[in-house]
C-alpha cells in the first residue's frame, strides 16, 4: 500500500519567533533620532560641563582650574542680579501667558460670528519673529513720540523713558512677551478644548451646574495635561529669551534687565571668556532641569489623563 501523509503527520512546530527582528528594527527606527539626540544635545551638555573646569589661555591651551569658575560666578554680583531678574521675568510671564492662553481659547472655541478672524488676530504675534516683535514694541516704548508717550499726552502727562528706567524696564519686557506668547499657547488649549467628550460638561448642565463649575471641576482638570506641556514651555522661553533684549536694551540701565541667557551671551562674545560662560550655562541647564523635574513629579501625579 502506498504511502499517504494524513493531516496528522503534518507538522504541528510553532513558526519561528521574530521577536529578535522586532527589536532590531525598533533600533534602527530610533537610530536617526537616537544619533541627532546625542550629537547635539547630550554631547554638547557633557562638552560644556568639560569646558566649565578649564580656562583658555591667549595661546589657545587650555589650563584646568577645577571649581575656580564656580567660585567665580558665586561671587559675581551680576550673575546674582541676572538670576533674580529672570526668575522675576518667569513669575511674570509664565503665569499670565497661561492664563491668557486659556481664556483666548475658551472665547474663540464657542460658536460665535467672526471665530476664525479672532483666532487669526491672537496667533498672529505668535508667527512673528522676534526681532520684529522687539522693534514693533521699541516703537511704542519710545519716549515723547512712542504710542504709549502719545497715550499719555492726551491726559496731559509727560513723556517717560519706559527702557530707560530700571522702575518700568522689566515691566515693559514682560507685556512684550505675554503678547507674543499667549497666542502660542493658545492654539494648544483650543485642541484640547476640541478634543473634550461633551457628556461630562452636559450631564453636568442637567444637574444644574453653572458655567463656572462646570469650568472648575471638569473642563481644567481635563485640561491638565496641556497646562503641564504648556507651563514647562512657559518656563523654558523664559529662560531662553535673548534676542529682544540685544535689540530694546542691552541688558540697562544698569543691568536691570539682564536676564541668565543675556549674560551667557555678553560673556561669551563681548567679553569672550568661554570658560565662564560654560560655567553659566552649566546652572542654567540646572536650574531648567530641576523646574522640569519637580514640575513632573509634582504635577504629573495629580493629572488625569484620559
Amino acid at each position: 500500500m502506498p504511502y499517504q501523509t494524513t493531516t496528522s503527520q503534518v507538522s504541528t512546530r510553532a513558526p519561528k519567533s521574530h521577536a529578535w527582528w522586532n527589536a532590531v528594527n525598533a533600533w534602527l527606527l530610533l537610530l536617526p533620532a537616537a544619533v541627532l539626540l546625542a550629537a547635539f544635545t547630550h554631547y554638547p551638555i557633557l562638552a560644556t560641563i568639560k569646558h566649565s573646569f578649564f580656562i583658555t589661555k591667549r595661546n589657545g591651551a587650555q589650563l584646568f582650574v577645577g571649581f575656580d569658575n564656580y567660585q567665580a560666578m558665586f561671587q559675581d554680583p551680576i550673575f546674582w542680579k541676572a538670576l533674580v531678574n529672570n526668575i522675576w521675568f518667569a513669575l511674570g510671564t509664565v503665569p499670565t501667558s497661561i492664563a491668557l492662553a486659556l481664556l483666548m481659547a475658551l472665547w474663540v472655541n464657542r460658536n460665535m460670528r467672526g471665530r476664525g478672524f479672532l483666532r487669526l488676530a491672537f496667533f498672529t504675534p505668535t508667527v512673528l519673529p522676534m526681532i520684529a516683535v522687539a522693534n514693533i514694541w521699541l516703537f511704542f516704548y519710545t519716549p515723547d513720540y512712542g504710542l504709549l508717550d502719545q497715550l499719555r499726552g492726551l491726559f496731559g502727562l509727560p513723556g517717560w523713558n519706559w527702557l530707560g528706567d530700571p522702575r518700568t524696564v522689566m515691566g515693559c519686557l514682560i507685556v512684550m512677551v505675554i503678547w507674543k506668547e499667549a497666542g502660542f499657547f493658545m492654539i494648544f488649549y483650543l485642541a484640547a478644548l476640541q478634543q473634550l467628550p461633551p457628556d461630562l460638561e452636559e450631564a453636568a448642565a442637567v444637574e444644574g451646574a453653572g458655567r463656572w463649575t462646570i469650568f472648575r471641576r471638569i473642563t481644567f482638570p481635563l485640561l491638565m495635561p496641556t497646562t503641564l506641556f504648556v507651563a514647562i514651555n512657559a518656563v523654558i522661553n523664559s529662560f531662553k529669551l535673548v534676542d529682544h533684549l540685544v535689540i530694546m536694551t542691552k541688558g540697562g540701565p544698569s543691568n536691570a534687565s539682564t536676564l541668565l541667557l543675556y549674560y551667557i551671551y555678553e560673556v561669551a562674545f563681548t567679553f569672550q571668556d568661554s570658560a565662564y560662560a560654560a560655567t553659566l550655562t552649566v546652572v542654567l541647564l540646572v536650574i531648567l532641569s530641576t523646574l522640569a523635574l519637580v514640575k513632573f513629579g509634582y504635577l504629573d501625579r495629580r493629572i488625569h489623563y484620559q
